[in-house]
């Protein structure tokens, strides 16, 4: 039958809400079923995969995950599986209950909804590629060059060891990930090294409260094909939101609901200034001011199919 899992959230926590709440729970091998309203992906476990389900039957705030595998798994792969469903689920850190009322005393405007985790990876690695991958192109080819990775290479997303030994010309052919494909590869041999930041023993340095903010955008931002963007984007994901990560998108968000006016460069300097009072939270302000622009042109992202809502967030469809 394989094993099964029950999850305690924080008191607050609410699967659909909190599972819906960042775009990439819409990129493989993320699946979020709206009628059943239960989150799955493929997870690989001791390096073979496992179908694992999420949903939250009572559905009331803080209500027990049930956690399924379509396999039986020892006491320590149960444990693995725990911690990727705790960091998917962004269960602790940042997105305890009580960072979540904090972000709330800062920002009253999302209170009643409840709304301050982001969904993320299992791996910091994922949420790199995932960020590599959304750099410099529309929506629907981040979900192609995704879906291709985990088609081409590995179901349940390409771990490091087997994206470094895949050859560059391969990715950009069959994965379609275009001048990505050099960097891709590069990143992912990092990522088996013990001395790089990258290396899954140091993601507790890059999410240590001891360590400063500036310390690990330094590190994000010497990584290879990492600019500005991409470095503020991850800083997000490892729960540091006092950047934002600055693109076209944020700049027609300042058009169309800020109401500013302006070139690139002045409409950066306005959306930095508008969001400045936020201090630590200013990225989750931003983005859930962005999500419910989302939401009033698409409906509630709880109902969002991946396949069809999901995959038609272009610069037109926004307008």
């Amino acid at each position: 039958m394989g094993s099964r899992l029950t999850i305690r959230p924080p008191t607050d926590y609410v699967l659909a809400r909190d599972v819906c709440s960042y775009g990439y729970f819409l990129l493989e091998p993320n699946e979020w079923n709206p009628e059943a309203r239960r989150f799955s992906r493929v997870l690989s476990v001791d390096r073979s995969p496992v179908l694992l389900t999420i949903d939250q039957p009572s559905e009331s705030p803080g209500g027990a995950l049930r956690a399924r595998c379509d396999r039986t798994l020892t006491r320590a792969q149960q444990g693995d599986v725990r911690r990727a469903i705790a960091r998917m689920l962004h269960l602790d850190g940042a997105g305890s209950a009580e960072a979540v009322a904090e972000f709330h005393r800062v920002d009253p405007r999302f209170a009643e909804s409840g709304r301050g985790r982001l969904f993320r990876s299992p791996t910091f690695f994922e949420d790199l590629v995932k960020t590599v991958t959304s750099c410099n192109v529309a929506w629907p080819s981040t979900i192609n060059m995704n879906r291709r990775l985990c088609e081409v290479i590995e179901p349940g997303f390409p771990r490091p060891a087997q994206l470094a030994r895949r050859r560059p010309g391969t990715l950009r052919a069959r994965c379609r990930v275009g001048y990505r494909d050099v960097r891709l590869v590069e990143l992912a041999k990092l990522a088996g090294r013990r001395d790089s930041v990258l290396h899954p023993s140091n993601e507790a340095w890059l999410t240590a409260t001891d360590v400063s903010d500036d310390d690990v955008l330094a590190a994000l931002l010497a990584l290879p094909g990492v600019g500005p963007y991409a470095a503020a984007n991850l800083m997000q994901l490892l729960g540091r939101y006092a950047h934002l990560p600055v693109d076209t998108e944020t700049h027609r968000h300042a058009r169309a609901v800020l109401g500013y006016e302006g070139d690139a460069k002045r409409l950066t300097r306005l959306v930095h200034d508008h969001y400045e009072s936020f201090g630590a939270h200013r990225f989750r302000s931003y983005w859930f001011e962005l999500w419910a622009f989302y939401e009033s042109k698409r409906g509630p992202a709880e109902t969002w199919e991946k396949r069809t809502t999901g995959a038609s967030f272009t610069a037109s469809a926004l307008r």
